[in-house]
């Protein structure tokens, strides 16, 4: 009997697959001291089990439903409809009805009883699932339980449980559900309890949703609830709900919604001793189970019940700290324009490279600025550092106006030395024009040298060359030459910016005079890719080819058409040059162009549709002529003014500086990524060795492991592969997460905002990169490979990193979530002179596919048309 049915207080912590999620936490919190559960039993996953196993046209529909995709909601909608049918029909196997019958006889089958799903996939830590399956309130007697519980199981096939399973990658078949049978409370008040403040995200705030009668009102939004926010046993903030309904049970089974008196309407629903006394059952709660949780409770007779708690799926980790100390934490992903999450491999990689005190969360890199908080001149210096991202900056000046990290005494306080080699070193490069190309050769020479030298290693070695390598790459990283040749281009940027609306009334002249500059390496390759359309434009069966290419080792076949050793060699030409590069190229672990060139097939034949021959040139050519017609209008207007010779000759100094040295802004990184790709490739050599070993199951496994453990497991040729499988697990949950900017260690995800007067009323506000107003169509893109575009849309995406910048040359104008005035984007749309506003909170989801809008990349906003 007890497969088929097991007492609430019988259930074990192991026994997720029989009892549900939902069971299993209940089972569970009937085990804490002084919580109080209601009683009950739960039909296990072996009675819905056996009930449909032996039914044919179930798995037949079952198969039918497996092999769609979440948008063929038609089919799914008739196919689930004719599986909960058939559920519904099926007769309930008698070993579950005389359990279920003694169990009801032990708790009193005159009662009444709410009957609720519990599905294997739910309430998990990394997949709430919350309310996909149903729940039935006030049911009395044995015949009308049974019906209920089947009506439970037809709803593990609702549409919305069946397509939240496949955007969740949950199997169908691998999917059960257990039904909880709990006698019914009848309560004066009931609701929502989050351990931590779910707008917030900070873990020290309780958050209490409270209204009167049953919670069902309050889940299904049929009224406002009180809200009430305790911090530390003390109640911080008390929000008071009209309740105009409440939900109550009947004598005679189910319920029924009643209109409250006038008065109760606006009283509150728990009092204040009340409210501390249920902060104290979720505190007790959070800590048994070791994480946030989101609770239902219910009061009756002045008793708190507990009918629910599943973990906060949606917090973001906070990065750890080993001290009780205060800490702030800002977004690596947003300074490098990355903001997916990072394999370990590639956060291992980050942190060798990195001087920085990083933390890391939620796959994602964060930098601990608590000690630049301290004091008084860091503070500052900061605060101009990030000071071209209002939001982040608006963040930090919260932090410091709730003093949440104190400053040190004044003694305590050191001004960092800005020092005299620094000028020095600014004057030598302004100095010296060839300072770039020597810079770039050094580079190259460089990664050719580690290409030679890395071919000998294997084993222990190669991960011990690779070690020793890193600290040339950080050498060129951080060379201050290199620094000095971009800041130098960046402050004349500022200067120009600056002057010329002082002096001229003219806003972000230097946009325009940065169009087409020598030496970028990232606006280079999205013009090279133009010239790989020109090669292949004359030659009909190559493109059509092309347009049915499903493999990437199509560059094998090329050669059979006419044209296609031309093709070929032009695309590897690319390759050569540029395919090491790739969208969120700063994780060695994604995919690289060259490691799958088919990524760069839509943007060829976008490109040969949208361009005529020759396109690249003349759009750089374009470019250039703009710029110094630019600087010459500028220079003209400038020298009308009193003082206008000094002026003009101030602003030529400038304007060469922007000319000259901007463009290399591009190439440090390029020279990373490049050795990035070395590295990468002898480490995928050595893990196929691993799996020859059988120490691993397939190559790409080496990047959810750290450097370290790959060295490890490469001498021993030993791993735990459950280490594998749970890190893949958790990679998925992190790709669902948003980092924040800016989190403290509280946990609370602290925002700023764009104080702009004067923006029309539906404006979206962003960050202006790149002068000029474009109208066009929105095409939202998360993903490059599923990136179509015809020439003239705008281009709306979370983030661009160099990998992105081949769709440049298509699009008229860029939208991104994530950004600031000399990141890459921002950098190659003024390069190629396309508006762009970048900073957008929630642009992919405000903005839709196809949508004209019209983007203003001077004043920085977007309007919907």
């Amino acid at each position: 009997m007890t497969s088929f049915v097991l007492g609430i207080q019988e259930m074990e912590n192991t026994q997720l697959l029989l009892v549900g999620g939902k069971g299993l936490n209940l089972g569970e919190l009937s085990t804490i001291e002084g919580i109080h559960v209601p009683e009950g039993f739960c039909v296990t996953t072996e009675g819905y089990q056996n009930a449909i196993e032996q039914n044919e046209t179930y798995h037949a529909l079952l198969n039918r439903l497996t092999g769609l995709k979440s948008d063929d909601r038609a089919q799914i909608t008739e196919i689930s409809r004719d599986i909960r049918q058939l559920i519904l029909d099926i007769q309930i196997p008698s070993e579950v009805v005389e359990a279920v019958t003694h169990y009801l006889s032990k708790f009193g089958e005159e009662h009444a009883y709410a009957v609720r799903s519990s599905a294997t996939a739910e309430d998990l830590p990394n997949a709430s699932f919350a309310g996909q399956q149903d729940t039935y309130l006030n049911i009395i007697g044995k015949e009308a339980i049974l019906q209920h519980i089947s009506k439970c199981w037809a709803s593990l096939f609702t549409d919305r449980a069946v397509i939240y399973r496949m955007q969740n990658g949950f199997d169908h078949n691998q999917v059960y559900l257990a039904v909880v049978i709990q006698r019914m409370v009848f309560p004066q008040a009931s609701g929502i309890l989050f351990t931590a403040d779910p707008i917030t995200s900070n873990r020290k705030v309780l958050s209490i949703d409270a209204s009167f009668g049953l919670g069902e009102a309050l889940v299904s939004g049929l009224v406002s609830a009180d809200s009430y926010k305790v911090r530390d046993g003390k109640i911080i903030d008390k929000r008071i709900a009209a309740k105009k309904l409440a939900i109550y049970g009947r004598k005679e089974g189910g319920t029924e919604t009643i209109q409250l008196d006038p008065e109760q309407q606006v009283s509150q629903t728990l009092t204040e001793q009340q409210i501390l006394e249920l902060a104290r059952i979720g505190r007790q709660i959070e800590e048994h189970f070791g994480s946030p949780q989101d609770i239902e409770w219910c009061l009756d007779d002045g008793t708190f019940y507990i009918v629910q708690s599943r973990p906060i799926t949606t917090l973001f980790p906070i990065p750890e700290a080993n001290d009780q100390e205060n800490h702030v934490y800002l977004s690596v992903g947003h300074q490098q324009m990355m903001t997916d999450p990072i394999k370990p491999m590639g956060l291992s990689f980050y942190l060798l490279i990195t001087p920085a005190p990083m933390r890391i969360a939620g796959g994602r890199l964060f930098i601990d600025v608590a000690p630049r908080l301290a004091t008084s001149v860091s503070r500052e210096t900061l605060l101009n550092t990030v000071g071209p991202d209002p939001l982040t900056k608006g963040a930090l000046m919260t932090v410091i106006e709730r003093d949440f990290i104190k400053l040190l005494p004044p003694t305590d306080q050191t001004a960092p030395s800005l020092g005299r080699s620094n000028i020095d070193m600014q004057a030598q490069i302004e100095n010296n024009p060839n300072i770039v190309a020597e810079l770039i050769q050094s580079n190259r020479a460089s990664v050719e040298e580690l290409k030679q030298n890395i071919r000998t290693k294997s084993g222990s070695d190669l991960l011990d060359f690779i070690l020793e390598d890193i600290q040339q790459l950080k050498k060129i990283l951080f060379d201050p030459r290199s620094t000095a040749v971009f800041m130098s281009a960046i402050n004349a940027s500022l200067w120009i910016n600056e002057k010329m609306n002082e002096w001229l009334g003219e806003k972000n002249a230097a946009d325009k005079l940065s169009q087409s500059v020598p030496n970028n390496i990232t606006s280079e390759m999205g013009l090279a890719l133009m010239d790989v359309a020109d090669v292949i434009r004359p030659y009909p069966e190559v493109i059509d080819y092309l347009q049915h290419v499903e493999d990437d080792n199509f560059l094998d076949e090329l050669v059979k058409f006419e044209g296609g050793q031309k093709a070929h060699s032009a695309i590897n030409a690319y390759l050569n040059k540029y395919g090491m590069r790739c969208a969120g190229e700063i994780d060695i672990s994604k995919t690289r162009w060259s490691e799958k060139p088919i990524t760069l097939v839509p943007m060829i034949l976008g490109n040969i549709k949208a361009f005529e021959p020759n396109a690249g040139h003349q759009k750089f050519e374009q470019g250039r002529q703009e710029a110094l017609e630019k600087e010459q209008e500028l220079l003209e207007r400038l020298k009308q003014l009193p003082d206008g010779e000094q002026k003009a000759e101030e602003t030529k100094q400038k304007i060469d500086l922007i000319r000259n040295f901007i463009g290399y802004r591009e190439y440090p990184k390029y020279g990373w990524i490049s050795r990035y790709f070395v590295y990468k490739q002898a480490l995928l050599k050595e893990a196929e060795q691993l799996v020859h070993a059988s120490a691993i199951l397939e190559k790409e496994d080496i990047f959810y492991l750290s450097f370290e453990e790959l060295h490890e497991v490469v001498r021993t040729n030993k791993l735990d592969y459950q280490i594998i499988s749970e890190r893949k697990g958790d990679y998925k949950f992190y790709e669902k997460l948003t980092p924040p900017r800016v989190i403290t260690s509280d946990g609370e995800i602290i925002t700023g905002e764009y104080k702009r007067e004067n923006l029309p009323a539906e404006a979206i506000a962003g960050l202006p990169v790149s002068s000029g107003v474009i109208e066009g169509r929105a095409r939202v893109i998360l993903n490059m490979d599923n990136a179509y575009l015809e020439d003239g849309d705008i281009l709306v995406t979370k983030f661009t990193d160099p990998g992105w910048t081949p769709l440049f040359v298509s699009i008229s104008g860029l939208v991104t979530e994530v950004g600031g005035l000399m990141t890459h984007g921002a950098v190659i749309a003024r390069e190629y002179g396309l508006p762009a506003v970048v900073g957008v909170e929630n642009a992919t989801k405000l903005i839709q596919d196809g949508q004209r809008i019209r983007v203003h990349g001077t004043d920085g906003y977007i309007e919907i048309l």
